[in-house]
């Protein structure tokens, strides 16, 4: 029993390889959107108990009317055939015609000589075929031939008598249900109509999901709030969109808190540092003034880093960039500190970003990689809503281990960078923190060019 026990446990833990196979194939075309996903839940029970009723429904009731129906012509059939065997020889059989057009509604004829033709070949599925030929062997037991396909309204059956032929043509109304059509009609028409009320609710209860992740999307990517956003739609959906614009509203409310602050402190600091400032005018020692008054600068400096980075750029609008301005002018930046740069775009030129932020995140990238690298080399890519900006250079890079740690605010790399004593460590923490407002991320990796690269991923 253990055994068993932990054979099933393996097993759930594990499913067979064929069944993980054709779970993939089956995740892989079945819808991904919840609206597609819910349509087929409706649909997929439907036409199954749809297709299992019509089939137990139409098997029974098709096949048990149309074996009556052909009983009955077979019957009436073979009641002509008794009529004929028993009629006087030599006289004229058309009392007999009339009786069977007129009282069994069949369409008769009497061929004095003749034999039967070639069996036709029978069709895939004929449920009157395989019938009236077992009525017909069961209850005349004679050679015939039937043809069912040829003219749609009538069946001709040939029976093979003594010294004649008699060939009969019946209605396939007669001997066959035809009527089940209407069943099926009625069946196809409701399930439509109930289909086309399920999209119509469903669209009315997707609709409000929709606004809410394009409402959620909108605030990841520090844009506004759509306007027409409201919480409406079932009570789970409205419940949710209302913890979603609180959640909002008090993140706003803490970034506006936290942006007074910040600029508080930066209205005393910078007071303090202007006294300074003052101060050392009066002093006589120009030489003692100078190197002063480069510690004041460098911390204010750092100062203007730090509160740029606690700031952030979120309260800036979505604008449009034209990324060909700003490489040109990241160009003749570069140039200026005797760096060569080239740059490249595909796609539209223009995106739709916060301009400033934008332009300070890839210039912030740029001028890391010309400050330790002689040749740089931008590519930008606008292609299935994201906008990719690649920057290789071919300087001393960054070691994979310390990649990430870049990213930590403060952070210095001393030993793999000569950075400035001036830096603040903050450089690349303010640039991915813009990339994520954006919604994207910065990533780095070795360079082609043998130096560090830097990619820039934002939808667009």
């Amino acid at each position: 029993m253990t055994t068993m026990d932990s054979i099933r446990r393996e097993y759930e833990r594990y499913p067979p390889r064929g069944y993980r196979r054709l779970t993939r194939w089956f995740t892989k075309r079945i819808p991904t959107g919840l609206y597609g996903r819910t349509l087929l839940i409706i649909i997929v029970p439907m036409v199954i108990l749809q297709s299992v009723i019509a089939f137990v429904f139409m098997e029974r009731h098709w096949q048990t009317v149309t074996q009556r129906l052909s009983t009955a012509v077979t019957r009436d059939i073979a009641a002509v055939i008794d009529v004929i065997e028993t009629y006087p020889q030599g006289a004229d059989y058309e009392e007999i015609v009339r009786i069977a057009r007129d009282r069994l509604e069949l369409n008769i004829a009497i061929e004095p000589d003749g034999s039967l033709p070639p069996p036709r070949s029978k069709p895939f599925f004929s449920i009157l075929d395989s019938i009236l030929s077992e009525e017909i062997t069961r209850q005349i037991k004679r050679p015939y031939w039937i043809d069912t396909i040829g003219d749609s309204n009538l069946v001709e059956v040939r029976i093979l008598l003594d010294d004649k032929i008699l060939r009969v043509f019946a209605r396939r109304s007669q001997a066959y249900a035809s009527n089940t059509h209407i069943f099926l009609l009625w069946m196809v028409g409701t399930s439509l109509v109930l289909l086309i009320i399920a999209i119509l609710f469903l669209r009315g209860q997707i609709r409000p999901i929709l606004s809410l992740a394009r409402a959620a999307e909108s605030f990841g990517k520090g844009q506004k709030t759509p306007d027409e956003f409201r919480p409406r739609g079932a009570d789970e959906v409205r419940r949710a969109g209302l913890a979603f614009m609180r959640m909002r509203e008090r993140i706003e409310r803490q970034i506006e808190q936290r942006t007074a602050m910040l600029t508080g402190v930066s209205h005393d600091l910078r007071t303090i540092l202007t006294r300074f400032k003052l101060q050392l005018a009066l002093v006589g020692d120009e030489a003692e003034t100078a190197r002063l008054n480069d510690d004041i600068d460098d911390m204010q400096s750092m100062l203007e880093g730090y509160l740029s980075f606690a700031r952030g750029e979120a309260q800036e609008d979505v604008g449009d960039l034209d990324l060909e301005a700003l490489f040109k002018k990241l160009r003749q930046e570069a140039g200026l500190h005797e760096r060569t740069m080239t740059t490249a775009i595909e796609g539209e030129p223009v995106v739709k970003v916060r301009p400033n932020a934008f332009a300070r995140l890839v210039t912030n990238l740029a001028s890391n990689a010309w400050k330790h690298a002689e040749n740089i080399k931008i590519q930008a890519t606008i292609r299935t809503g994201w906008l990719t900006i690649v920057i290789d250079d071919d300087g001393c890079g960054i070691p994979a281990n310390a990649r990430e740690d870049v990213f930590r605010p403060f952070f210095r790399l001393d030993e793999a960078r000569n950075q400035d004593e001036s830096g603040t460590g903050l450089g690349l923490a303010i640039a991915r923190d813009i990339a994520r407002s954006h919604g994207g991320d910065i990533s780095l990796a070795s360079s082609p060019m043998g130096g560090l690269q830097a990619v820039i991923r934002i939808p667009a």
